[in-house]
């Protein structure tokens, strides 16, 4: 049970619906000709051959948002077009920020320090320790994939590389605002995200701030 009696299970299912039925009722109101891919809705296969695309998860981190006091859960919708991102945001309900590409975020600041890594609390991929390894960094375990993505845009991280597997939803949003902050986006091996794809599934991505670009592709594209 949470603070207020209601169990976790309970909490994480209510609030996906919630967040699911508000955003697609929003989005139907205001772009009704728009095709929508979302978590927790049925994917229908129209998608394919509409012009613009909206790619929303509900609620990024449901774990986290089951567990009172955790504050590293998102919500993320972004807008597709031909594959690409072409405007996104990511909401940090708890710390009460939203991200978004216009206005974009500002660059993070330089730093001092050890290299930075974010990676899953509950399942770190090989390759975040690899890379600290080799680059002398830290691991920074935090929940929902938004949560992380934006750590580097805050500045409070400097890369998250991820070589479990996402679904699109997971990323469209975070890549988005990510880039627009002059953050670099891509797969591990350097090529494009590509969404709105038969195949909501991507196998990997990588952001990071731009100064470390080169040390990271250069392990990651050997495996």
């Amino acid at each position: 049970m949470d603070e207020q009696g209601t169990p976790p299970g309970l909490r994480r299912a209510v609030g996906d619906r919630a967040s699911h039925d508000y955003i697609v009722a929003e989005l139907a109101r205001h772009f009704p000709d728009d095709a929508v891919l979302s978590e927790e809705g049925a994917d229908d296969a129209a998608r394919l051959t509409a012009e613009r695309v909206w790619i929303v998860d509900p609620l990024d981190g449901t774990r986290e948002f089951g567990e009172v006091g955790r504050t590293d859960w998102a919500v993320h919708v972004a807008l597709v077009v031909d594959g690409s991102v072409v405007a996104a945001a990511v909401a940090l309900p708890a710390h009460g920020l939203t991200l978004v590409t216009e206005p974009a975020p500002p660059p993070p600041e330089p730093r001092d320090g050890p290299v930075r890594l974010v990676v899953s609390r509950s399942r770190p991929p090989a390759v975040a320790a690899a890379l600290a390894q080799r680059l002398g960094g830290l691991l920074l375990p935090l929940g929902s994939a938004g949560a992380k993505a934006m750590a580097v845009v805050l500045g409070e991280a400097d890369i998250y590389a991820h070589s479990g597997g996402q679904y699109e939803w997971d990323s469209a949003a975070p890549i988005g605002v990510a880039a627009a902050a002059g953050l670099h986006v891509s797969r591990l091996d350097g090529s494009p995200l590509e969404y709105n794809r038969p195949d909501p599934w991507l196998p990997d991505l990588l952001i990071c701030r731009q100064e470390y670009v080169g040390d990271v592709l250069a392990l990651t594209r050997r495996g």
